[in-house]
């Protein structure tokens, strides 16, 4: 396993420190937690089960299109 030694001003760590408290893990895990999620290239699970389950209800493309008129034709220019 890796490991990576970066520089903070104090205010930075001070609030990484408590960021970590309040997430109940280490600052390291803390840390990692962030940069997994920054490169991950895929949607969490929760997400894609998410995906077209909030309106059933919702209409269709023809339903949509029906209530489109006519269009008119162009004029020459």
């Amino acid at each position: 396993m890796g490991q990576v030694t970066i520089y903070l001003d104090n205010e930075i760590e001070n609030k990484m420190k408590h960021a970590a408290r309040e997430n109940h893990v280490s600052v390291s895990k803390w840390v990692a937690n962030i940069i997994k999620e920054r490169i991950s290239t895929e949607w969490p699970r929760d997400i894609v089960n998410l995906a077209g389950s909030w309106r059933k209800d919702f209409p269709s493309l023809a339903e949509i299109r029906s209530t489109e008129g006519e269009d008119t034709e162009r004029e020459v220019l």
